[in-house]
């Protein structure tokens, strides 16, 4: 597909793109239509038939399963389907066989689901050395002297949620093969760049990564997933386990204590069942559009929105925060304007159909590849109203 088709196939699924130019893909992503007629179609099944449906619902989340797992590289086994990254890290974080004295290593600028989870661990006697970040740039030497032989695991954001500083691929790998050496695991907060960067995590031997689906896969706010490496399932302890954690799982009068083999153990109870079916319309809506492991049209627009977004951003004086360099681009875009009450900026936006956020005293705008010129010139209008 052409880029212009990829676009226009994209914007005819978000009913959103009608009346708003939405910028705020980094914080919660709008549905598109094959999200909400999936949503649509759980709620006209469970009203009418209850759980009669429940065996179709099932199949089809096990095909989103293989669908996640097909989009970073991994298997349907290594797999968990979960309501957010917080709980990915998580699992990481309470699971790991930690000893007193031992410590992880993460960024200072990374979003506090990738910040507390670890922090969390210092009644435990395990301590987080936090990396300082300048110009929202995140270096890999300044990481790497944090680290020491009491180092057990690296945690890090794929995209910053602030700066849109992202680590390329060979980034990732270097950081993953360092760590490795060292006897240190990575785990991989992907929320800001799942779905639409290729990424595959088998090739860069990435140890855990978790990330939501409601941002840039489009999905609804409460499904996501974690990826855990085949080798690693026993490393971690289990935690919120139930019915759905035992190979066992339907056998529900045979009380055995044995964990599935795979990492659905970690989904413990009863699914998100139609936040999951909500995702995986969304997944497939974007893996449909040409985005894998290898290559993504959808980042290459997106990419190309966000350069002339900064260009013309700029030329009405905007300063913008991060990396200016092509390869460290994603959709996120902070900036602040000399002058102007950003914060008041942001309100009138918001009162006129332009969505955007305001983060660290910066604006942030985070459009996706359904994004066109006339949504931003409503930004840019706004903008130019505001300096003169």
């Amino acid at each position: 597909m052409t880029e212009s088709v990829i676009k226009q196939q994209l914007r005819e699924q978000m009913p959103v793109a009608k009346t708003l130019a939405y910028f705020d893909h980094a914080a919660v992503a709008p549905l598109p239509s094959v999200a909400a007629q999936a949503i649509t179609s759980w709620l006209e099944e469970a009203t009418n038939q209850g759980d009669l449906y429940w065996p179709k619902w099932a199949k089809r989340v096990e095909i989103i399963r293989r669908n996640a797992a097909k989009l970073i590289g991994a298997s349907a086994e290594e797999i968990a389907l979960t309501p957010n990254t917080s709980t990915g890290i998580n699992f990481v974080a309470e699971g790991f066989p930690w000893k007193e004295g031992e410590n992880i290593v993460t960024f200072a600028n990374e979003f506090p689901s990738n910040l507390y989870p670890w922090m969390n661990l210092h009644s435990r006697g395990v301590n987080t050395r936090v990396v300082p970040v300048e110009q929202g740039i995140a270096e890999i030497n300044r990481l790497f002297e944090a680290c020491d032989e009491q180092t057990r695991l690296i945690s890090l954001s794929w995209v910053s949620f602030s700066s849109g500083y992202r680590f390329t691929n060979e980034q990732l790998h270097e950081i993953v093969q360092e760590a490795h050496r060292r006897g240190i695991y990575v785990m991989l907060d992907a929320i800001q760049g799942l779905g639409i960067f290729p990424l595959d995590v088998a090739e860069l031997e990435i140890d855990f990564l978790a990330a939501d689906g409601h941002k840039w896969m489009l999905g609804p706010e409460g499904a996501g997933l974690f990826y855990i490496r085949q080798q690693h399932l026993d490393l971690l302890r289990p935690l919120m386990v139930g019915w759905h954690s035992v190979a066992n799982a339907f056998d529900f009068s045979n009380i055995d204590w044995k964990p599935r083999r795979q990492a659905s153990r970690y989904e413990g109870g009863t699914q998100n069942m139609v936040g999951t079916l909500g995702y995986g319309a969304s997944l497939e809506l974007l893996q449909n559009l040409g985005v894998s492991t290898t290559v993504s049209p959808v980042a290459d627009q997106i990419l190309a929105y966000t350069q002339s977004a900064r260009s013309q951003l700029k030329e009405l004086g905007a300063e913008i925060h991060g990396s200016s360099d092509v390869e460290h681009l994603s959709g996120i875009t902070s900036f602040t304007i000399p002058n102007v009450d950003l914060a008041q900026l942001r309100s009138e936006c918001m009162n006129i159909g332009v969505v955007l956020s305001h983060r660290d005293g910066r604006l942030r705008i985070s459009p996706h590849a359904y994004n066109n010129q006339e949504d931003l010139e409503r930004l840019l209008n706004l903008i130019r109203n505001s300096i003169k």
